[in-house]
């Protein structure tokens, strides 16, 4: 099935994005999502598996090496921006970003791009002003810290990284 890019979901990916150098967001976003084939292939790829499937998975984005972050589309809603985000990376990072878009993108004003969130899920860097302005705007219920938000989204979802891990070969 293809799913509409959320015009809120286009909205933060018009702001610009810093990697500075590597102490910034290491995050480029997309303009869509991948298509269901792209992303069952993908995953295949990933996971070494050719009977993976990727119907679960709106892509959205990636990371410099080519991780990529997604909405897992696990709860029993249409609403896009209220299903998880997960990042794959490149080198086999795997885990829960954010438990909805809402508090994912507290986790940007936090100074936190996806694998940031998954990597260095510790690291405390510079608030971003821009999508500060932006999470305030658009999520205010949701404003945490970065640890809060991972943390929420580990424990609704602690069996990610080993249900994925399991689909490895």
């Amino acid at each position: 099935m293809d799913y509409e890019f959320p015009k809120l979901l286009k909205e933060l990916h018009k702001i610009e994005i810093d990697y500075a150098d590597g102490e910034g967001i290491d995050f480029e976003p997309f303009d869509s999502f991948y298509s269901e084939e792209e992303t069952t292939e993908w995953i295949r790829a990933w996971t070494g598996n050719t009977d993976a499937d990727g119907s679960s998975y709106l892509i959205f984005g990636q990371d410099g090496t080519g991780g990529y972050v997604a909405f897992w589309c696990v709860r029993e809603t249409n609403d896009i921006l209220q299903q998880p985000i997960v990042f794959f990376g490149s080198e086999g990072e795997l885990g829960i970003v954010a438990q909805s878009f809402y508090d994912y993108i507290w986790l940007f004003a936090k100074g936190l791009g996806p694998y940031e969130a998954v990597v260095y899920p510790d690291i405390i860097l510079s608030t971003n002003k821009k999508f500060l302005e932006f999470a305030k705007n658009n999520a205010s219920s949701h404003q945490s810290s970065a640890n809060e938000i991972i943390g929420r989204a580990v424990a609704e979802f602690p069996d990610f990284t080993s249900t994925i891990e399991s689909l490895c070969r």
